[in-house]
């Protein structure tokens, strides 16, 4: 006890200093966000800023009804079947490419490059590229197409990365020592590595999702006529100008962190049958 008393007591200003810079700077990061979700709940004669007027759900019912909001519930039938589709490929890609590259092969190291300066390049020219790309071939800009392409090139470097570093830790004894117990390379991948590699997919299909459903800069030029739900909400910030607005964020917001607790959950549930057959095996 008095031990830990002395060491608190050694700590000093600097300790309690950096400590108050850290708490200025959540509050700073995230005083904005629970402004935005407290003003979503104002009533129906609610404004843009303090004090509310009531409390209520009226500005997410106008959400749903259309009203002078735009056309949400179509960004949203267009934005998550994306999100998905790039979630899915970009775990395939990141899984196909962290195998490739754990044995060197002629230019692996120009097509890693190549990959990754998709991360440096500027999102919004890149949309405008893959737009004048499309329209001189003569085809159609779509979410479906164009705006997916777009899009893998931000989320693939980052599930590549992720997928690295997991092959970095993988031992090959495990294929190994399943090719010795009879087992081909497909019931090898399937019944080895990929449970192994689980958590780690999670990982990276967490990035895939959340990183294709917030893109706005290599999404602009290249959905063609529709919209998705960044792009749908920076178009209501042109001429919405009531809590809606503010509603919207709050379901978006509420959306990521759903995604983001069930991909934790699922992580933590491997992990939980993991020790649990360990244990059960001792």
């Amino acid at each position: 006890m008095a031990q830990s008393k002395l060491s608190a007591d050694r700590r000093g200003w600097p300790f309690y200093a950096l400590g108050a810079v850290f708490v200025a700077y959540v509050v700073f990061l995230y005083g904005p966000m629970v402004c935005i979700y407290l003003l979503s709940f104002q009533g129906p004669q609610g404004g843009l800023s303090f004090p509310m007027r009531g409390v209520s759900l009226h500005w997410f019912d106008q959400l749903i009804e259309q009203g002078d909001t735009g056309d949400l519930m179509g960004a949203l039938s267009r934005s998550i079947p994306l999100a998905l589709i790039v979630m899915a490929l970009t775990v395939l890609i990141s899984l196909a490419g962290g195998l490739a590259f754990r044995s060197r092969f002629p230019g692996s190291g120009t097509l890693f490059y190549l990959v990754i300066a998709s991360l440096v390049a500027p999102g919004y020219v890149l949309s405008i590229g893959i737009g004048l790309m499309f329209q001189m071939f003569g085809f159609e800009t779509n979410w479906y197409t164009s705006a997916l392409g777009a899009q893998l090139s931000w989320t693939l470097p980052f599930g590549l990365l992720i997928m690295f570093a997991i092959f970095g830790r993988f031992s090959r004894s495990y294929e190994e020592a399943s090719r010795d117990l009879g087992a081909n390379q497909l019931q090898t991948m399937w019944l080895v590595v990929v449970p192994i590699l689980l958590p780690g997919m999670i990982a990276v299909a967490l990035f895939g999702f959340t990183l294709s459903y917030d893109e706005f800069a290599r999404t602009l030029q290249t959905t063609g006529s529709t919209n998705t739900v960044p792009i749908e909400i920076w178009s209501m910030t042109q001429n919405v100008t009531s809590p809606s607005i503010y509603a919207l964020g709050t379901l978006t917001t509420g959306l990521s962190f759903v995604v983001i607790g069930v991909s934790l959950g699922a992580i933590a549930l491997i992990q939980r049958r993991r020790l649990g057959s360990v244990a059960g095996q001792e």
